[in-house]
Formats: C-alpha cells, sequence, structure tokens
C-alpha cells in the first residue's frame, strides 16, 4: 500500500472518530420526543412498528434472562474437563498459548487486541471474537467458515500463528499428563482421550459462557426506570431511521448472516475478501458476519479488522452510507471480485442529538460484570 492510500485510510478513521466526538452530556432536552419515548413504556406488542426492509428475516428484540444454573453447570464433569483443557496452555505447540490467550474472561472473553497475538507472538489478521452466547450462533469465524463449535476449535489450535499444534497427536500428548485421565473418565464414564473428546469437552465449556442482563433487558422487562429518555430514543432510532435492525436484530442482536458494509479495504492495506475466502463465490467478497451487540462495552476495538474502538465514529460510518469504493459497472465487469457494498447501507441523515441518543442507547446493551476464576489444570 502506498503512503497516499495509507493516509487517506487513516483520514477516514480520524474523520469518523472526530465527527463523532460530542460531549456525551451536552444534549440532554428530549421533550421534543416525549411521546416516542411513552410508546416504548409498555409491552412491545404496542410499539412502533420496526421499519425493516422489504424482503429481510427479522426477529424482535428479546430479553436474556438470569442463568440461575450457571454455578450447577460449572460442576458438571464435561464442563469442569473442557474448562481445564480451555485454560491450559499444554494444548499449544509451545505449551505457552491456550484458548484464553486470546478468549480472557477478564476482556469479555476476546482479547481487546486489534488481531488476535498467538504462537511466537505471531499477529492474526482479524480480530478476536467474544464467546458470550456462542451457544446460540449458527456459524463460526468471521467468515462462517465452521458450523459446529468443535469444528471451530481445530482453527485455532492448528493454525500456525495461533496454537500451532498437530491435531493428530495432540490426544497422546493429553495422554501424558496423569491428572487429565480421571477428568476424562468423570466426564465420558472412561479415560480414553481422543481429539473428538477434547474439542467436545472445550465446546460444552464454552456454550455455557453467556451474556447478564443488561439495563436494556430490565427495561424490556417492564422496568422503565432503567432506560433514559435518551437511551429509549436511541432504541427508536435503532429500529426506524438509523436502519440497524436490519442486521442487528432479535435477542443478540444479530442476523447470523453476512454483509459487506464497504470496510473490504480493496487491493489496499488491511484488504481481506472475507467470506469469499472460503466460499469462492464472487458474491461473496468483503462479506463478514453481522456480530452480536450484546455486551460491546467489554469486547472492543470492534470491526473484522479491529480497527475501530469509538462508537461516535462508528456510528457516522454508518451515518456516511459506507459506500466508498463501489465499482462503476465497467470496473466490475472487468474485474468480477471487486466488492460491492450491500445495498441495505444507505446514508442516514443522522443529527448530532440523533447519534448521541443512538450510541446512548447501544451503551445501555453490556450487563455482563463477571469475572471467572482461571482453574487449576493438571500439571503433569
Amino acid at each position: 500500500m502506498n503512503i497516499l492510500n495509507k493516509n487517506k485510510l487513516v483520514l477516514v478513521v480520524a474523520i469518523a472518530t472526530f465527527i463523532g466526538y460530542t460531549n456525551f452530556n451536552k444534549i440532554t432536552e428530549v421533550s421534543d420526543y416525549k411521546e416516542i419515548i411513552n410508546q416504548y413504556k409498555q409491552p412491545i406488542k404496542y410499539w412502533p412498528q420496526a421499519q425493516v426492509d422489504e424482503g429481510i428475516a427479522w426477529k424482535e428484540f428479546e430479553a436474556i434472562d438470569i442463568d440461575t444454573l450457571y454455578y450447577e453447570t460449572q460442576e458438571l464433569p464435561e464442563v469442569v474437563l473442557g474448562k481445564a483443557l480451555f485454560f491450559d496452555p499444554k494444548l499449544s505447540k509451545s505449551n505457552q498459548v491456550s484458548c484464553s490467550s486470546c478468549h480472557d474472561p477478564e476482556m469479555g472473553w476476546t482479547d481487546h487486541r486489534q488481531v488476535s497475538l498467538g504462537n511466537d507472538h505471531l499477529l492474526g489478521a482479524r480480530n478476536t471474537p467474544s464467546l458470550y452466547n456462542i451457544a446460540e450462533r449458527t456459524s463460526y469465524f468471521w467468515d462462517g467458515r465452521a458450523n459446529t463449535l468443535e469444528e471451530q476449535a481445530g482453527g485455532p489450535l492448528s493454525a500456525h500463528h495461533e496454537m500451532d499444534t498437530d491435531l493428530y497427536s495432540l490426544p497422546e500428548k493429553i495422554k501424558k499428563i496423569e491428572g487429565y485421565k480421571p477428568l476424562f473418565k468423570e466426564a465420558f464414564g472412561d479415560d480414553k482421550i481422543t481429539y473428538e473428546r477434547i474439542v467436545g469437552a472445550i465446546a460444552t465449556f464454552q456454550k455455557t459462557i453467556k451474556s447478564q442482563p443488561s439495563r436494556f433487558d430490565k427495561f424490556l422487562k417492564g422496568e422503565y426506570q432503567y432506560l433514559t429518555d435518551q437511551e429509549i430514543y436511541g432504541m427508536h432510532l435503532f429500529r426506524t431511521k438509523a436502519r440497524c435492525i436490519n442486521c442487528h436484530n432479535g435477542k443478540y442482536f444479530t442476523d447470523e448472516s453476512f454483509h459487506n458494509i464497504g470496510l473490504t479495504y480493496y487491493k489496499r492495506e488491511y484488504q481481506d475478501l472475507g467470506r469469499y475466502l472460503f466460499t469462492r463465490n464472487p458474491e461473496d467478497v468483503g462479506k463478514f458476519k453481522t456480530p452480536s451487540l450484546r455486551d460491546l462495552l467489554v469486547t472492543k476495538p470492534w470491526m473484522h479488522n479491529g480497527l475501530m474502538d469509538d462508537l461516535e465514529g462508528i456510528v457516522n460510518l454508518y451515518n456516511s452510507g459506507m459506500h466508498m469504493i463501489d465499482p462503476t459497472p465497467e470496473e466490475k465487469a472487468a474485474d468480477p471480485l471487486f466488492p460491492m457494498t450491500d445495498t441495505l447501507m444507505k446514508p442516514l441523515a443522522l443529527n448530532e442529538k440523533e447519534i448521541n441518543a443512538l450510541v446512548a442507547f447501544l451503551e445501555s446493551l453490556s450487563g455482563s460484570y463477571y469475572k471467572m476464576e482461571r482453574p487449576d489444570f493438571p500439571r503433569k
């Protein structure tokens, strides 16, 4: 990438951040939308109709509940085994990198890095997704190349820049650690150690990682004092003018689908062709999975490349419409891989007050605070 294009990239991010920067408390008068706010202080079925594009399969918001069985679940034998394996660096070739190196419970089950850092301090190409509510996902990785958590586990375990493990020899390595045999016997009825049991136990543990209810969830359950008027107005914008609900909907604020939102950086530094690298379908160039917005305040930085860590800046990027590098018909004909930004992306014409309200609502979606202690795992 030449210095001119690099400067352009930095300028785009800087402008978005600068435009988005406002004093959060600057605009607090909400008397002009009291009527809208009152419409939301009632059961969802009486709310204003969401503005969703034609043909979009979407779901209305749904509250999450406290996991009342969490502590009992953590004592289940397969979960105990899976947790030990998840935190054990001996699953890596170097004996220095564990699953928890990138998915740290103290960092929202991610690593707060732009991209992952693994074996030999090698950097990955994409931001580490959080494990919150991972049991509810329908595909895994930013490009959706894995359909199950067990399948997903093989990726970081074997990747040379992550854990760099030989999957075929991993069971033999674990067998040599005597302390694991009783854990496998408790979990599976015998002490046979196989790759399938290793990744199965890890997946079982990961499925217990769930978001805790936020102020937003309490509001949905009728405790209307938990959201401010500004946040309620932001929720209204999220469902209407800001068009967020087209992709971020349902209980976990994701449509579980893939979109090109205009951040492919085609033929420039940070280029990533996204889902295309898995499907080889030109229509998938630049498409990435819609992330959940749950607990976003503890899972930043955001986007597939981890380049964004400012909510106002992100909202301003969406406000622009994001159609920054769409090809002309001639360019597309000459280069079938030239990425096309999703037609769902449109200029929003949000004003400063609306941007502040939308950001305030997004911040209300974070409720998790419990920090899991790192467990003991067999040393020998």
